[in-house]
């Protein structure tokens, strides 16, 4: 389950979120049974415990309401406060946290008695500000904390905690963010364009900001070699579910390529195989311009495609003979940029799967002189290049922009405001092409993407392609 959901007045629980919640019967202080996140109860147990080491003796009071229970504390509140409470302490059905089984109402004992309003909690304050101490270290946080309010929507309520887990707890505690200020900053879907450096991994870079965003939904779309630096498209959270689109485009590169040597790896990082340092003059401009083609291009040896399920390095590293496969690629331009006595530079733009590393093997081949990729600089992905990109000590420093998905594949928007259509397209049915799509559409009700739909062979409906509600 995704512990960090948020649930207020703008953004309504859905199925799915109901259906991943894994509900547990416990006993609140009254005895009574009542439901709540399995998880959630295991974390409470353990704060309970350092709790009653430091003599405060806690208790559940709420946690999770179905949406008829939910209105029918509403009607109760409205007969007793009137409507001018319920905006402050009570969400309407299906806008409340207490759906998620993710929240707890908490009391204390007072002189051996559990406290039971909330004026009788809010006299006390002193006793949660001493709870509130070890939430964080438990991945708990202040649903509802003073100084928010008019970001939370809600009145400050110490007693009503809301499990997110230790690591974002401890995030939100250090940077005393609510919830809202959380997913604000942190959990945005979209594209960072990174100037990835020499020397790190592709996977290296979506773990640092898998850390950065507090998220696991993170993935490049054009893997780098460790040795190669430039362009890497790397999405968030529900953009990843974009992947397929953007890997699909074409890719421009400036590499550098050192004469006369040959590696394993195929790039100067390898074991050398031949090393000569006498050899003919090379028409470099002529040879560049043969490679202006589509060719069946062989897969290096050191990558990660599988065959026969296990990934190449694998078989390069225990010595196992395997036969590589070739794919058909597309050297859509390429050009000389400099050139030295034992070394040249190119830029090159390419089709999906290019390995530049074996284009430049299939370069020496041609002239019968062995060639090896010195660097390699990735200058454009799909539409973004290096200019737009940023560097991991900038995005360190918060100054970066991350690109919404609609701005990453530019497919027409339509606004969705008929309830009908809307639930429809929440539900990945089809519709009638009414809008005369001719490829793919994004549609939106408000400022929330609700989808990508793409049009059917007939052009007569549209069918769900990727749904992000």
């Amino acid at each position: 389950m995704d512990y960090k959901i948020l649930i207020n007045k703008e953004n309504k629980i859905t199925n799915q979120i109901v259906n991943n919640t894994n509900l547990i019967t416990i006993k609140d202080y009254l005895n009574q049974e009542i439901l709540i996140e399995k998880k959630t109860y295991q974390m409470y147990l353990k704060l309970r415990e350092v709790l009653i080491s430091e003599k405060i003796e806690i208790a559940i009071t709420s946690a999770y309401r179905s949406i008829q229970e939910q209105e029918k504390l509403l009607e109760e509140f409205q007969n007793q406060y009137g409507n001018d409470y319920i905006k402050h302490y009570v969400a309407l059905p299906g806008y409340s946290e207490h759906h998620t089984g993710l929240c707890l109402d908490l009391t204390f004992k007072n002189n051996g008695q559990y406290l039971e309003t909330n004026e009788e909690l809010l006299a006390n304050e002193e006793i949660f500000l001493k709870i509130q101490k070890y939430l964080a270290e438990y991945g708990f946080i202040i649903r509802y904390p003073k100084e928010k309010e008019t970001i939370t929507g809600y009145s400050y309520e110490p007693w009503h905690i809301r499990y997110v887990g230790r690591k974002t707890a401890m995030m939100m505690e250090k940077e005393t963010l609510c919830l809202e200020e959380y997913h604000q900053k942190y959990r945005i879907s979209g594209a960072i364009i990174i100037n990835k450096p020499s020397g790190m991994t592709s996977r290296d870079i979506d773990t640092y900001l898998s850390n950065k965003f507090d998220t696991k939904k993170v993935g490049h779309t054009g893997t780098l070699d460790p040795l190669a630096s430039g362009v890497l498209i790397v999405l968030i959270n529900k953009a990843t579910k974009i992947s397929s689109d953007i890997t699909s485009n074409d890719k421009e590169y400036i590499a550098t390529v050192k004469i006369g040597l040959q590696t394993d790896t195929l790039d100067i990082t390898g074991n050398v195989i031949e090393n000569i340092t006498s050899y003919p003059k090379i028409d470099l401009e002529k040879l560049l311009k043969s490679f202006q083609k589509t060719y069946l291009q062989e897969v290096p040896i050191y990558s990660a495609v599988k065959v026969n399920g296990k990934k190449l390095y694998q078989y390069a590293r225990e010595n196992i003979p395997v036969e590589l496969p070739k794919k058909e690629v597309t050297i859509k331009e390429i050009e000389l940029l400099s050139e030295k006595e034992d070394s040249f530079t190119f830029r090159c733009l390419v089709s999906k799967g290019t390995y530049i590393r074996s284009l430049i093997r299939d370069m020496g081949k041609m002239i019968n002189i062995p060639m090896t990729m010195q660097n390699l600089i990735r200058t454009r992905e799909a539409d973004f290049s290096l200019e737009e990109s940023f560097t991991l000590e900038k995005i360190k420093e918060g100054d970066y922009q991350v690109i919404p998905i609609e701005k990453i594949l530019k497919y027409p928007i339509i606004y969705i405001e008929d309830e009908l259509l809307l639930k429809k397209i929440i539900n990945g049915m089809t519709i009638e092409n009414s809008y005369k799509i001719e490829n793919k559409v994004l549609f939106k009700h408000n400022h929330l993407l609700l989808a990508i739909y793409q049009v059917t062979e007939d052009q007569k409906y549209l069918k769900s392609y990727r749904n992000f509600s």
